[in-house]
């Protein structure tokens, strides 16, 4: 379980004249004051390529052969797809109205128009994509550091895979350290999508849900492919809700009944 509580989201903007507060800093991780109201809970992996496999009856990674790797090559559509089928599994209400849905979840699945079941994500009760502010705080994990670890990032071997020492692939999950709340792989293995449309950030906020509209859904969290920087708290992808890549996976949170 996840607490509910207050945290600072983003990373320290550089100083003029003096070296990056955190390597490989953007201008879209303005820092800002987060509330989160509401525990909730976060799964303690990513979903691997054999639960994938047991609820969707494929298998669409890449990476394939071990099947406690993570799944990748799952687009934003695939993700909500499987939170659906894992709720209904589970006996919770489904969190996602689909509609305009074409092709298979793995394959080459879109849907025309995805809505909530309830007012807000925090108000469904059944398994769902995390906000990106549920993200970045289940990663920080109380840290207010560039890494859940601290700020060196010559420790990132000890808690992720990455480029410095994945050998170009996935890894079965929760083989590196936790983070302080025992959550694995959230700086790397594969980069997680997350609920948000990608925008720039509003300031002090309270259970935030990103903009109503957008282009490109947010990803988070380092993976195999990418360095350290990646893997900060702070870092942000934004792709469109239908790509697919062989380092985007996803794990799935849920709010507390």
């Amino acid at each position: 379980m996840v607490p509910a509580g207050t945290f600072q989201m983003g990373s320290p903007s550089d100083e003029l004249g003096s070296p990056s507060s955190e390597p490989g800093r953007n201008s879209d991780e303005t820092l800002h004051q987060v509330t989160l109201t509401r525990d909730f809970l976060m799964q303690t992996t990513e979903v691997t390529q054999a639960q994938w496999q047991a609820r969707m009856g494929n298998n669409p990674s890449y990476l394939s052969g071990d099947m406690s790797r993570p799944v990748d090559t799952v687009s934003w559509y695939d993700a909500i797809a499987y939170a659906n089928a894992l709720s209904v599994a589970d006996g919770l209400p489904k969190a996602y109205n689909l509609s305009g849905c074409s092709g298979s979840p793995g394959g080459s699945y879109f849907c025309s128009n995805v809505t909530l079941t309830a007012s807000t994500p925090y108000a469904t009760t059944g398994w769902r994509l995390p906000t990106e502010a549920e993200w970045e705080y289940a990663y920080r994990a109380g840290s207010s550091t560039a890494w859940y670890f601290g700020s060196d990032s010559n420790l990132l071997g000890t808690y992720a895979w990455f480029n410095g020492n994945s050998d170009s692939k996935t890894h079965p999950v929760a083989q590196k350290q936790p983070n302080a709340w025992g959550l694995y792989d959230m700086a790397g293995n594969v980069s997680e999508w997350c609920w948000d449309w990608h925008d720039t950030y509003p300031g002090t906020v309270t259970d935030p849900v990103g903009p109503t509209i957008g282009s490109n859904r947010v990803s988070r969290g380092g993976s195999w492919y990418y360095g350290a920087s990646y893997a900060r708290a702070a870092y942000r992808y934004s792709f469109y809700p239908g790509y697919r890549y062989n380092n985007f996976g996803f794990r799935l949170a849920r709010s507390r009944p």
